[in-house]
């Protein structure tokens, strides 16, 4: 069995970052990459009028945020696949990766700094919670 490695994404350009490097490392690796976005609601919106009516719910915007990033990412195919996890981003991380038997968990680092750092940030959190190694991309601009 390849071994896996999570990333986190949200449509925010630092989770692109992150994922990039996630990609390189899976690549460089042989294992295979999760793309994973995370929801914590079951809202459901439906737009349209009359007959013609769309449903769509957090879980489906997750997964497609999920789905667009693994899209723009340099990966083997067959070695990329991207899901909706629910909870909170950390807690959706951490789960999937323990369900998954993830090796590495990859996020990026926003909100470490500054007022994010005391109110706390997702990295931070998965680095206390997880179930295996976590790698922190350095995903600010002028680095």
């Amino acid at each position: 069995m390849s071994e896996v490695i999570v990333v986190g994404v949200d449509s925010s350009e630092t989770a692109k970052r992150a994922a990039v490097a996630a990609a390189k490392l899976a690549t460089a690796l042989g294992a295979e990459l999760h793309v994973i976005s995370g929801f914590s609601d079951d809202r459901i919106e439906e737009f349209g009028s009359g007959s013609d009516r769309i449903t769509v719910s957090s879980a489906d915007s997750a997964e497609y945020v999920a789905r667009k990033v693994s899209e723009e990412l340099d990966v083997p195919a067959g070695n990329i696949k991207y899901f909706a996890a629910r909870g909170t981003p950390a807690n959706a991380l951490i789960n999937y990766a323990e369900t998954n038997n993830a090796s590495l968990i990859v996020v990026g680092n926003k909100r470490m700094k500054g007022l994010g750092r005391v109110l706390g940030s997702i990295a931070n959190s998965v680095a206390h919670g997880a179930p295996c190694d976590v790698y922190i991309v350095n995903t600010d601009v002028d680095a």
